[in-house]
């Protein structure tokens, strides 16, 4: 009888999982703030309902972390049904082909519903679809403040000068007149019309060797400079929270900041950034959209049939209403525009008289380049290393420059020939001699261990995908012309990236900044661990509670700590420069505007991070150490530095050189750090050590084949050191 229970069983389990089907899972990745986060969740859980076969996954990301996540998702023929985020990357992922055409699923006539913001065209076809309109910069004034806004920059000077006070006479601004992200692009982007000509024509060719160009970055200095109406140093978090706290008068920002100043119980209003009375042009904000866009990577029928039905309710009346009503951001929708929710809406009213003067968002590919350019230069000149002038120039050219790089298709030539017969070399080569080991593995799946072969095979098979199949992979697109035009169709073309690499002047000197990055950070590391294990284990009382303490920092997630500490190098509002003022008396530091002290604040978060592990590993190696030496030691009167180094030094060596050695290949390769802390590579991509140049290269500028062939480098570099350094230990120990 019971032969047939189990069958049974088993049958029943299988049918029964059969006979309910589950419903079919999209994913969604966007970078919506908080606010429309949570209306975004309730339209979906409200689909969910109506819709018991399809389940939806969001998943929030960063702006930068969601377009290179999604790229190299993508890269793998996976990534999520649907992408929401910014129109500029259609461009750039339209290029790749990993989003497909909105045409080849949608009428024609289901376009026309929306306002053409919200569906940009590149080469002819749509790609995005966006529930919203508008994205675009403008003046957000604190009616608590200031009663009307300013019309022209004559009166935002005024204005600016009028609120820009020290209140409580220590010599220090307690409130600005003007705050806003002014050290990056965009946010400066649409002064450049006003004074003259954009920064970029429509087919994507850079426009910044201009006069227009020169007179902003003027403008800009004079207002931090001489009329001193905006901070010395200003990021977009700063901006944002000298508003909130009622330290701004006025603040350049988007429409995407609504919601958090609403849940602020603020009372603001807004108007267009005040016109340039020296030219009588108004300042022409970036106008676009955020929006939907479908993978290409989807190949079953249900799924793509279901992604498209999402996309369908996300940008419908219904879901765009709940936006306008929650958030208050003007829909994409033209016959939404004509409801009462929308024409009582004092803010969205004042918004569409904003964008009658905005530039469509480019979204051309292009326009990475130019930001990534101008952003560059623009900073070196904030720092006081370059003139207008020179700023200008040197955007043009290297704007160029990376817009040839980008679109560069490289050839094929003999290397190719020889890498890919020396690759099949190689294979047969290792087949050959794995041969006894390979059949050895397979027969084990048959043989009297086979229970143990089929446990290991899950681990076997994720160390294969994680970590064998990437490296392989990694060395393979070194060799080829993997780049943005290229996405899908690359092939092998030789050696050119290792010798454009090698060739570089400037991977020499990120080599040696990374060297100095990496031995300072480490000796710190070991000098500190090795320092407070020894108080702890020798003098402290409640060890236990110390070691606790001492490793939180290396506990707090690396991105949690870096923006902190990034923080508290604020030039102005930083405790660390609050300190050197009021108590040791020095001038505030510049420490993120500065090529040396940028590099520096970077180091000395990474030293906090990385102090706690060789903390640890020296306190279990002190605790292997016999205290019969130390009695001896006492009795032969050594003192604490005699013992120290005669006794605890030698006998932690053993254990401290495998975990310094493990350090310097993780500082080595720490991209979190330099990347959060200098805000990827600030001032002017003067603080890249080599894995956030890798980064940069691969993921902001599309150069997946360079980006890979400096990374094998790194690899060999790496490798060649550990060699050295456990040969050289090594050596020691044997004598």
């Amino acid at each position: 009888m019971k032969t047939f229970i189990f069958p049974l069983l088993f049958s029943a389990l299988l049918f029964g999982s059969f006979s309910e089907a589950k419903p079919i899972r999209i994913q969604l990745w966007h970078q919506m703030i908080y606010g429309h986060r949570v209306v975004l969740s309730d339209a979906l859980r409200a689909f969910e309902k109506e819709n018991p076969d399809i389940y939806i996954q969001e998943t929030y990301r960063e702006t930068e972390e969601l377009r290179s996540s999604y790229q190299a998702a993508a890269m793998g023929g996976s990534g999520p049904e649907l992408v929401f985020g910014p129109s500029d990357q259609i461009g750039p992922f339209a290029a790749m082909n990993i989003i497909r055409p909105l045409d080849e699923v949608l009428e024609p006539e289901y376009f026309n519903q929306f306002d053409p913001l919200a569906t940009p065209i590149y080469k002819d076809k749509h790609y995005m679809i966006g529930g919203a309109v508008g994205n675009h910069l403008m003046l957000i004034y604190n009616k608590k403040l200031l009663t009307n806004p300013p019309k022209n920059s004559d009166e935002l000077i005024a204005l600016g000068k009028q609120h820009t006070l020290d209140t409580n006479g220590d010599g220090s601004i307690d409130r600005y007149g003007l705050v806003f992200n002014y050290t990056e692009p965009f946010f400066f982007a649409p002064f450049i019309p006003a004074f003259g000509e954009p920064f970029m024509t429509t087919d994507g060719k850079p426009q910044l060797n201009t006069q227009a160009l020169r007179k902003t970055f003027e403008f800009i200095l004079e207002l931090r400079d001489k009329h001193k109406i905006i901070p010395k140093e200003c990021d977009y978090e700063t901006a944002n929270a000298l508003f909130k706290q009622g330290k701004a008068a006025m603040l350049i920002n988007g429409d995407w900041s609504w919601g958090d100043y609403k849940d602020a119980k603020m009372d603001f209003g807004i108007a267009r950034i005040p016109m340039i009375v020296s030219t009588q042009k108004w300042p022409s904000p970036l106008v676009g959209t955020a929006g939907y866009s479908l993978n290409a990577n989807i190949k079953n029928p249900e799924h793509l049939a279901a992604a498209i039905k999402v996309l369908k309710y996300l940008t419908s009346d219904k879901v765009q209403m709940m936006f306008t009503e929650r958030v208050g951001v003007l829909p994409s929708n033209l016959k939404i525009r004509e409801t009462e929710a929308v024409k009582t809406n004092p803010l969205l009213q004042i918004s569409s008289n904003i964008m009658e003067v905005g530039t469509p968002m480019p979204v051309v590919p292009e326009v990475r380049g130019v930001w990534d350019s101008l952003r560059i230069q623009y900073q070196k000149l904030l720092a006081g290393t370059l003139t207008p002038d020179q700023a200008a120039e040197g955007a043009q050219k290297l704007a160029e420059e990376q817009i040839s790089a980008m679109n560069e298709v490289v050839q094929p030539d003999f290397g190719s020939t020889v890498i890919k017969v020396l690759s099949l070399f190689l294979v047969i080569a290792l087949i050959w001699f794995t041969r006894n080991s390979l059949m050895t593995f397979v027969k084990g799946f048959q043989g009297p261990q086979k229970f143990v072969y089929y446990m290991m095979l899950p681990a076997f098979i994720g160390i294969f995908a994680v970590i064998i199949y990437p490296f392989f992979y990694n060395i393979a697109i070194s060799f080829s012309n993997f780049s943005l035009l290229t996405f899908q169709n690359w092939s092998i073309v030789g050696f050119q990236h290792y010798v454009a690499a090698l060739g570089d002047a400037k991977f020499y000197s990120l080599l040696l900044k990374t060297v100095i990055w990496t031995v300072v950070n480490v000796f710190f590391h070991v000098s500190i661990g090795i320092f407070l294990a020894v108080i702890i284990n020798q003098v402290l009382p409640a060890k236990a509670f110390w070691r606790t303490l001492f490793i939180i920092p290396w506990a707090v997630p690396q991105y949690i700590t870096a923006l902190t500490w990034r923080g508290m190098f604020n030039q102005e509002y930083g405790p660390i420069n609050q300190f050197l003022q009021q108590f040791l008396h020095m001038s505030p530091v510049q420490w993120l505007s500065q090529p040396f002290t940028a590099f520096a604040a970077c180091i000395v978060t990474n030293v906090w991070l990385g102090f706690p592990f060789m903390m640890i590993v020296a306190l279990g190696g002190l605790q292997s150490i016999p205290h019969t030496l130390y009695e001896a030691a006492y009795l032969d009167k050594a003192n604490a530095w005699q013992r120290f180094r005669h006794i605890t030094l030698p006998l932690l060596m053993p254990v401290m050189v495998p975990a310094a050695l493990l350090g310097c290949i993780w500082t080595f390769n720490n991209l979190n750090i330099v990347w959060l802390v200098s805000n990827g590579g600030e001032p002017g991509d003067q603080t890249h050590i080599l894995v956030s140049y890798v980064y940069k290269a691969a993921f902001n500028l599309y150069r997946y084949g360079y980006a890979a062939a400096v990374s094998v480098l790194i690899f060999l570099i790496l490798v060649g050191w550990s060699l050295i350094s456990l040969a050289n230990h090594f050596r020691k120990e044997m004598k």
